[in-house]
Formats: structure tokens, C-alpha cells, sequence
């Protein structure tokens, strides 16, 4: 039998010549963004140590360039991760319909908190508040034309801004990484389950999020609008507007609860459709409304409505977490066999902080934009304004959540020092018996070579630790943030509030902490931008590309305005290969690094009998285990892992070691402890380094590897294996589903 070994990379790919160890490769199928790639003849042996002939899968540039992912991990970010949430929740398809629902409603309100960071900057700040003061506009010619513009035209033009930032997010949700002939006949709406064709196909889905999205977004800014107008006119028109700006925003909720929006027919995207039109309709009666010439009148204070109306999103948003944790909570007796406390909490704990990132990143823009336009002269309880000097004012919403900002880089800061600290003797004490029981020349080398693995050992079991600390810490810090913003509907905002209660000794360093977080919100987001552009080029920074990566692996369910997902081409495509490559009576042994053994498994679920009867499956530093099953236990389980396994015959094999923070065991010790049971012969442990002493051929020992693997005798070994055991007779038909 004819075997080819593809290799498929993780997140940290270095070429595919790195990946193969050859030096010249060429593409033999695919395109720049994914491809298979070959030793070119003539330029090192076409087949590995192992045996089988050589090919890699190339992924990476689906996740788009540097500037790309730069560009959309500082902005899209919140986005992103309210779109992972719902695929962390504890139940799928039906029995889950609630949570997810809930999912999309928190993913909405990030639209609307998306288009009011708009309009805070261009119609709050600038229509309204600088355009009424002289020496805001002074010196400024691409806004001092507004001085002579009466208010409501002054709204009308500047909410040409919000409506391009909706532009963009219509724009930004039509990409995506699947090709035509990727998905089904008839475009779906994704799965419930990962072995199904269609779970890689939602672009119905898509497209109808995307509409219902724009509605949103469309009815939040005429909201804000009709806000100022209606009760200044008082007149039957503005208040028949704002009914039916209200009614639209009620359907377009309503639309994303109803399962509809999950299913098949065309009853969903014809529904979405109208809203949006209707949206734009109304978005277009409600402009030439605020164009309609008016008797003359002044802009004071802050824009009419518009403070109320984002506290009234905080105060939603902490009601719909508060009742998705309760959901969630509810429903964690489904799990299959649950391994973690944290399983089945992903959901509310990474929707918290989406909002919380999203709102700090409001309050960001609107206080940077603010200092600018005031010249540096904003008004607090304890610094009173110059003469003449601009009182801009944003929300006092955003003052809570800058405050909270500060709060929770403390509170994260405090958890990861405590928590690294906490317990380190014990496992200190622990990763020393493994290093002495697993080498048995501890005693012969320098203790400090000893020491070095052992703090390798617990370093790698520190992360599992430490992950359910700190964004819990950050979730319950959003929460309270969040609270307090939603309290600021009677207009006190921190500052005020600790004048009142303590005086001025109070009041200075709640200012002070609340002014750094909008200076730390800043920071984040260069460093976002920053880290974006040298990801994957040094140590710590690599990990923002690794998160970008990993995060980006399920299809947009939630919000369209996530980036696209890679496994939807990526998956259909590796599929085919298989399929190409076994048409013939062929065989594959399919080795995925890292997230690449993510990738590969997904894969063995969407293949055919007829193909995956000549596969098998080697995996390696590999997250399926003790990452995917704790954080999307709906998905990844279990119950599912067995199924990867049956589905092969068990030519499964999974090489880990100790020292590895990301990868680790398939299947967890209690789970497959039985001899008779195939699960239990699927995990090898790999001792790492392979010696503590220096090799008769070296002048150094060798390094730790931690969740670095580069194929050595080990994996040579398990392909060798995987090989022999798909050419024996009678291994090929696979165990019958159930």
C-alpha cells in the first residue's frame, strides 16, 4: 500500500520546508493561502524516516497577513470573543436554543455599543458639545464650518460617521475563507455536531446575521437621533419615528431568539432582509427629518438622550449575562462526563469580558477624543475649568468603565502573581519526584540541570491553574463595572460620587485611577497592535498569535463582524486530499502539531467510510484533551474523541510530555484505565528532555522542548507504527458508528 504522511502545522508555522526538513518543496496542490507541499525531486528523499512519502498542509495565511491581523485583533477583538462564547456553552442544537439566543443578544448589544462609541465621538462630542463653543472650534478648519450649522443639521451630517462604521461592518462580515465548491448544494447554517458536512457551511447563517446586525446598528443611531428631535419638536412625526425605530428594534431582537435564524429554509433570510430594509428606510426618513429646517435654537449640556441610552445598554447587557450564567448553570448536568469545574462556564465568562474589552475601548475613544477637543481642559469635581473653556462631557457611563479598567489590570496583575505563588512549593515538590522517577540519572548530573526540568514540569502544570483565575477575576471586575455604568443613569460618576462621600481626599485618587484607565485602555490597544506585528517573531509575544489563531477556528454563529473562520476552507480541503490520495487504494497517516491535531481530528469526522478506512491519526503537543474538552465541552468531549478513535479503528496515536503548558493527554487518567479499552493505548508519554546527561555525540544535554516538537525518533517511530498497522489485514473497516 502506497502511504503518504500529511503533516499539518499548528499556529506557529515556519514554512513547509521547516515542516518536512527539506530544504526545496513544491506545491503540489491548493493555492498561496492553503496548499500541499512536497520535497522537490532532487532535493532530499521524497520519504521520511518513517517511511511513507512526505506532503504538508500550509494554512497559516488564512489567518490573513500581518496587517490584516493587526488591523482586525485591535478592533475586532470584543467581537471575536463574543463569537467563541457561544460555542463554549454546555449544550448544543436544541436543549441549548435558550443560551444561545442569549449569546446573540449580548452579540448585538456590541453592535449597538459599537455604533455609540460612534456616535459619542462625532455627534456628542463634536456636533453638539464643541460646535456650540467658539474656542473648541477655533484653529480647527475641518470643524469650524459646524458654528454656523443649526443642531439637527449639524446631527444629520455628522451621523455620516456612524453610518460608515455600519458600512464596514456589512463589509467586514461578507469575507470569508471558503471556497464554492466548499460548502453543500444548498448554503447552510452550520451544525450542532462536528461530524455533520454542514457544520463547516453557515453562510446563510452569515447572511442572515449580518442583516439583522445592520438593522441594529441602523436603529441605535436613529435612537440617539430621535432622542434629541422628537421631544424637541413635540411634534406627532419625530414621536411616530421613534415608535417605529423601537418596534424595529424589538423585531430584530425577537429575530435573533427565534430558530429560524438556525434553520434551513428561507423563511430566516427573508426575514433579516426586511429588516434590514426597513432599517435603512427608516435610517434615511429619520436623517431627512433632522434635515427639515427648524426655528433657531441652542446646543447646551451633552447631546439630549444619549447618557440614558448608554447606561440603558450597560444595565441590559449585566441582565443578560446575569441570565446566561444562570442558564448555563442549569444546564451543566447535560455535560457528558464534565473533567473540569470551569467546563460549561466559558460562555458568560467570555462574553463578560468581550463587553468589557468593548466598553473600555468606548470609553477610550471618547475620553482621548475629548481630551483633544477641549485642549486637555476636561471638567472633574475637583478640577474646575479655565474661562471660556469647553465643558465636554461624555457619558458619566464611561467614567465607570475606565475606572473599572484600571481595577481589573490590578486585579488580573495581583491574580497572576498570587496565583503563581500560591502552592509553588508543593509543586515544585511534585514536578522533582516525576523528574527523579522518569530519570533515573537525576543522581548523577548538577542539580541545577535538575532543577531546570523541574521547573519546566511546573511551570507547564501552572498554566492550568492560573487560566480559570484570571478571566474570572476579569469577568466578576466587568460585571461590577458594568453594574455601576448602568447605575450612572442618575448622571454621578465616580468622581462625583467620591466627592460626595469622602471629600476631596477621596475624590483625587478615584480621579486619578479613573483617568489612568483611559490612559491603560490606550496602551492596551498599541500593544495589541504592536504584539500583532511581531507575533510569532519572539517568545511572549508569540502567544497573542497563537490566541488569534485559536480563536478564530470556529465559524461566525453569533457575530458576522468576527474575523472569518480558516477551518471552514481548511477542513473541506484536507478532506478532499484524503480523498484523493485514497481513491486509488492508497493510504494516509495524518499528523497534526499543536492546534494543527484540532484540524485533523475535525477532518477525520467529515470523512467517508470508504476513505477513512486507509487513514491514520498521529497527534502531537496536542490541546484536544486537556484544553478543547474543558472549554467547548458541546463540542469537543468525551464521547466525541471516542468517536475520532472508533471511526479509525483506534490507529490513533498521541505523543505527550510533562513539560508541555498547552498540549497533553487525550484521554484523562480514570477515562481509559482499562486494558480491554482502546481509548487507554491512544496516549504515549514522551520523556523530555531525552536525557539529563550530554550524548556521546553532543557537548551540550539536550534542551527542553516543552510544546516545541521537531520530529525525532519518537514520532519517527509512531508513523512507522500508524504505517504497519494500516497495511495489516482486516484494521481497515472501521468500527460502526453509533
Amino acid at each position: 500500500m502506497r502511504i503518504t504522511e500529511i503533516r499539518v502545522h499548528g499556529v506557529a508555522d515556519k514554512g513547509p520546508e521547516t515542516i518536512l526538513d527539506r530544504p526545496v518543496v513544491s506545491r503540489v496542490a491548493g493555492d498561496d493561502e492553503a496548499g500541499f507541499y512536497r520535497p522537490r525531486p532532487g532535493f532530499g528523499d521524497p520519504e521520511g524516516p518513517g517511511g511513507p512519502t512526505l506532503e504538508a498542509y500550509r494554512w497559516s495565511r488564512l489567518t490573513g497577513g500581518t496587517a490584516t491581523r493587526t488591523f482586525s485583533l485591535v478592533l475586532l477583538l470584543p467581537f471575536m470573543l463574543s463569537n467563541i462564547a457561544v460555542w463554549m456553552l454546555p449544550v448544543a442544537g436544541r436543549p441549548g436554543g435558550v443560551a444561545r439566543a442569549l449569546c446573540r443578544l449580548l452579540a448585538a448589544s456590541m453592535t449597538a455599543m459599537y455604533v455609540l462609541s460612534a456616535v459619542g465621538a462625532s455627534l456628542d462630542l463634536i456636533a453638539w458639545q464643541c460646535a456650540a463653543y467658539p474656542r473648541c472650534l477655533e484653529g480647527r478648519r475641518e470643524i469650524s464650518w459646524l458654528g454656523g450649522v443649526p443642531p439637527g443639521q449639524r446631527l444629520a451630517l455628522l451621523a455620516v460617521l456612524p453610518i460608515i462604521a455600519v458600512a464596514l461592518i456589512w463589509r467586514a462580515g461578507a469575507r470569508t475563507s471558503q471556497l464554492p465548491e466548499d460548502g453543500v448544494r444548498t448554503p447552510g447554517v452550520g451544525a450542532d455536531r462536528l461530524d455533520t458536512p454542514a457544520f463547516w457551511d453557515n453562510r446563510a447563517l452569515l447572511r442572515r446575521l449580518r442583516s439583522v446586525h445592520v438593522a441594529v446598528a441602523l436603529g441605535t443611531l436613529d435612537a440617539t437621533l430621535l432622542a434629541v428631535l422628537a421631544p424637541h419638536d413635540a411634534a406627532p412625526p419625530g414621536y411616530l419615528l421613534l415608535v417605529a425605530d423601537g418596534l424595529l428594534l424589538v423585531a430584530a431582537l425577537v429575530a435573533l431568539c427565534r430558530s429560524a435564524m438556525d434553520g434551513h429554509g428561507e423563511q430566516g433570510l427573508l426575514t433579516a432582509r426586511r429588516l434590514r430594509w426597513t432599517a435603512i428606510a427608516l435610517t434615511a426618513l429619520t436623517l431627512g427629518y433632522a434635515l427639515w429646517p427648524r426655528p433657531p435654537w441652542s446646543a447646551t449640556g451633552t447631546l439630549p438622550g444619549f447618557g440614558p441610552l448608554v447606561s440603558l445598554l450597560f444595565a441590559a447587557q449585566v441582565v443578560l449575562l446575569a441570565v446566561l450564567g444562570l442558564v448555563v448553570l442549569a444546564q451543566r448536568h447535560h455535560l457528558p462526563r464534565p473533567r473540569f469545574v470551569i467546563s460549561g462556564l466559558g460562555a458568560p465568562l467570555m462574553s463578560s469580558i468581550a463587553i468589557g474589552l468593548a466598553v473600555s475601548y468606548s470609553s477610550g475613544l471618547t475620553y482621548t477624543l475629548a481630551e483633544y477637543l477641549d485642549r486637555g481642559s476636561s471638567p472633574t469635581p475637583v478640577r474646575p475649568l479655565p474661562p471660556g473653556a469647553p465643558p465636554l462631557s461624555p457619558p458619566v457611563a464611561y467614567r465607570w468603565a475606565t475606572l473599572g479598567f484600571s481595577l481589573a489590570v490590578l486585579v488580573v496583575v495581583l491574580v497572576a502573581v498570587l496565583g503563581s505563588r500560591i502552592g509553588r512549593a508543593r509543586q515544585l515538590r511534585a514536578a522533582e519526584e516525576l523528574v527523579r522517577r522518569d530519570f533515573p540519572e537525576a543522581s548523577r548530573v548538577p542539580p541545577e540541570r535538575v532543577r531546570a526540568v523541574r521547573d519546566a514540569i511546573a511551570r507547564a502544570a501552572r498554566t492550568d491553574r492560573l487560566w480559570p483565575l484570571l478571566p474570572t477575576a476579569y469577568a466578576v471586575l466587568a460585571v461590577l463595572t458594568l453594574t455601576a455604568a448602568g447605575l450612572s443613569v442618575r448622571g454621578q460618576g465616580p468622581g462625583a460620587l467620591a466627592l460626595r462621600l469622602g471629600g476631596l481626599s477621596l475624590a483625587r485618587p478615584v480621579i486619578f485611577v479613573t483617568d489612568l484607565g483611559a490612559l491603560l485602555i490606550g496602551l492596551f490597544a498599541l500593544f495589541l497592535a504592536g504584539a500583532g506585528l511581531v507575533a510569532y517573531r519572539s517568545g511572549p509575544i508569540r502567544l497573542v498569535g497563537v490566541l488569534w489563531d485559536l480563536a478564530t477556528f470556529w465559524p461566525r454563529a453569533a457575530h458576522p463582524l468576527a474575523p472569518p473562520c480558516y477551518a471552514e476552507r481548511a477542513v473541506p480541503e484536507l478532506t478532499r486530499r484524503i480523498g484523493q490520495l485514497t481513491a486509488d487504494g492508497g493510504g494516509v497517516v495524518l499528523s497534526g502539531q499543536s492546534h494543527g491535531s484540532v484540524l485533523i481530528a475535525a477532518t477525520v469526522l467529515q470523512l467517508p467510510d470508504d476513505s477513512r478506512r486507509r487513514v491514520a491519526l498521529l497527534t502531537y503537543a496536542a490541546p484536544l484533551g486537556n484544553r478543547y474538552t474543558r472549554h467547548f465541552p458541546a463540542y469537543v468531549n468525551d464521547n466525541v474523541l471516542r468517536e475520532v478513535g472508533a471511526g479509525l479503528s483506534w490507529r490513533w496515536i498521541n505523543l505527550w510530555r510533562y513539560t508541555d503548558p498547552i498540549g497533553g493527554r487525550i484521554f484523562q487518567p480514570g477515562e481509559a484505565e482499562a486494558p480491554d479499552d482502546p481509548a487507554s493505548h491512544v496516549d504515549r508519554w514522551v520523556r523530555d528532555p531525552k536525557t539529563l546527561l550530554v550524548p556521546p555525540t553532543d557537548t551540550v544535554p539536550p534542551p527542553v522542548q516543552a510544546h516545541r516538537f521537531i520530529p525525532d525518533e519518537d514520532f519517527h517511530a509512531a508513523v512507522r507504527e500508524l504505517a504497519r498497522r494500516l497495511e495489516e489485514p482486516g484494521a481497515g473497516p472501521p468500527t460502526v458508528r453509533g
